[in-house]
């Protein structure tokens, strides 16, 4: 997990990621101030070292001198070896009312600096009483820029007065295919009900570093925002991925060519609730999505984190489905022999290990019972395929103690496929009902293929948890209630066979000197 050092008030915003070289280079606001945005690198995405900051608000009077939001890095089309920064900027004079979208140039993903302004920009920016400095050469560059840009009133709310009492106008995005090229934000149309005018945005490019405004690439008629949208092609389909504030989820939308209708699935949530403004990256694998989560609410001005990325995998139907990052293959210790599982607890069950075919068989005909490993463990992958034997409960339980059972369990109902992740603890003595501590800390649907029967895996790195089911990731979140204890299955009346058993040792998270890798 990447995030801000720690025991600070800082935390992690908003996050954009381009790969080059074979280095991710992950660019990130810090909040609450939104003063500078961030850039650490890795050549794993997991260990991370922060680098130079790549920008900084504008000085005094200037159209970004008050915050920087969203942004995104990508290479410059017209400058072989050269980047391009598109973000979002909130000057003092509007009180932040308005947002506006900047551009920065680079020749090496370090070092940033801002394209110039219009000058009728700056003038209209800067405070009346301040006097106003004569053009600097080269004053006709300076003419040509259309930097920062604003909304259309044609197409767009682009005053104060027309919705919400601040105008969307963020969270720039460029895409291009062929010689075209578009810039994407979240914007809002000037028409409908006033929390359902979200939309995406777009602006074509029709000169180098020119934007000229259309009408919106998407528009659902039922969000406020759409928040960090992002634009990419899988096998010659496209796909939108936004973020609502709404329910604090990653959703998509379909199509077969632009200009068509974009579809919505039955399921087009990428991540569970508590992932945040997705981002996606390419590498020579395919697509990464990466986002922020945060722990414990819905506020996310407070101790978010960066998770390792998923792999965005299309499917036939053409859905598509986030799975578990190949990248954690890189962290396996050795894999260890699982002999028998052995009840935690002495009540009447059984556990057997069938001879044929070396899948367990548990049973616990009556009360609640965990079968666990000898070893505990911190850091660890699971894989397993659970087959119930009847109609009771099952799950997984890890990190437990084992003493009094606390720790980390995760729920399976395997006949209409809901998992729920729970911290399940014990407080202080004698602290009257605090002493039981429960927490739902995720929940989770699939589709069921077979009825009562999944394949799942469990990773658990450091603060990460992550559960698929199949090859899709359910779960993704972080949490540090419980760190190492006992790992294995649990019942509640309940026959459980499980097969292809497999359990692998994670190396631990390596810990920085400004605590930038915090498992």
């Amino acid at each position: 997990m990447y995030s801000e050092t720690a025991g600070t008030r800082k935390t992690l915003g908003d996050v954009d990621v381009i790969y080059h070289d074979g280095i991710y280079h992950l660019f990130h606001l810090v909040l609450p101030n939104h003063d500078f945005i961030a850039h650490a690198v890795s050549d794993n995405c997991f260990s991370w070292r922060r680098v130079e900051n790549a920008l900084f608000i504008g000085d005094p009077g200037s159209w970004d001198d008050s915050m920087l939001w969203t942004m995104h890095v990508t290479p410059n089309p017209h400058r072989k070896g050269s980047w391009r920064m598109f973000y979002t900027g909130l000057s003092r004079r509007d009180h932040g009312a308005k947002q506006r979208l900047g551009m920065a140039e680079s020749d090496d993903l370090y070092c940033w600096k801002k394209v110039p302004v219009a000058w009728e920009d700056r003038r209209s920016e800067l405070p009346y009483e301040l006097p106003l400095r004569p053009p600097q050469p080269p004053f006709e560059q300076d003419m040509q820029s259309c930097f920062p840009l604003s909304p259309d009133r044609e197409h767009y709310e682009s005053e104060i007065d027309e919705g919400r009492n601040w105008v969307s106008w963020r969270d720039p995005f460029y895409y291009r295919e062929g010689d075209r090229g578009w810039l994407l934000a979240a914007g809002r149309v000037n028409h409908g009900p006033i929390v359902r005018r979200g939309c995406v945005a777009v602006m074509e490019e029709t000169k180098p570093n020119q934007f000229e405004q259309r009408p919106p690439l998407h528009h659902p008629g039922l969000y406020d925002d759409i928040e960090v949208p992002n634009l990419f092609k899988i096998n010659g389909d496209y796909y939108l991925v936004g973020s609502m504030r709404e329910d604090a989820k990653i959703r998509y939308w379909h199509t077969e060519k632009i200009g068509k209708p974009w579809r919505s699935y039955a399921d087009n949530v990428l991540l569970a609730s508590g992932n945040y403004a997705g981002r996606i990256t390419n590498d020579e694998r395919g697509v990464l999505l990466w986002s922020f989560f945060t722990p414990g609410g819905a506020d996310r001005q407070t101790e978010n984190l960066m998770p390792p990325p998923k792999r965005i995998a299309r499917l036939t139907n053409g859905q598509l489905e986030v799975r578990t990052f190949e990248g954690f293959d890189s962290l396996v210790d050795e894999e260890l022999e699982v002999d028998k599982l052995t009840p935690i607890k002495s009540v009447d069950c059984q556990s057997d290990r069938t001879k044929h075919d070396g899948s367990f068989e548990m049973n616990c005909e009556s009360g609640f019972q965990c079968f666990v490993m000898e070893e505990d463990l911190s850091c660890f992958r699971l894989r397993a395929k659970m087959q119930m034997l009847n109609d009771g409960k099952c799950g997984i339980a890890f990190r437990l103690n084992r003493e009094n059972h606390d720790g980390y369990y995760l729920s399976l109902d395997l006949f209409k496929g809901v998992g729920q992740l729970r911290a399940w603890g014990s407080g202080p003595d004698g602290a009257g009902e605090e002493t039981m501590q429960f927490r739902t800390l995720q929940a989770g649907y699939w589709e069921r293929e077979k009825r009562g029967e999944a394949e799942i895996q469990l990773i658990a790195y450091g603060s990460y948890i992550e559960v698929s089911v199949g090859n899709r990731v359910l779960l993704s979140l972080a949490d540090q209630t419980f760190h190492f204890g006992a790992v294995g299955f649990n019942l509640e009346s309940g026959r459980l066979r499980v097969c292809d058993l497999r359990v692998e040792r994670f190396l631990p998270p390596l810990q920085s000197d400004e605590h930038l890798a915090n498992g």
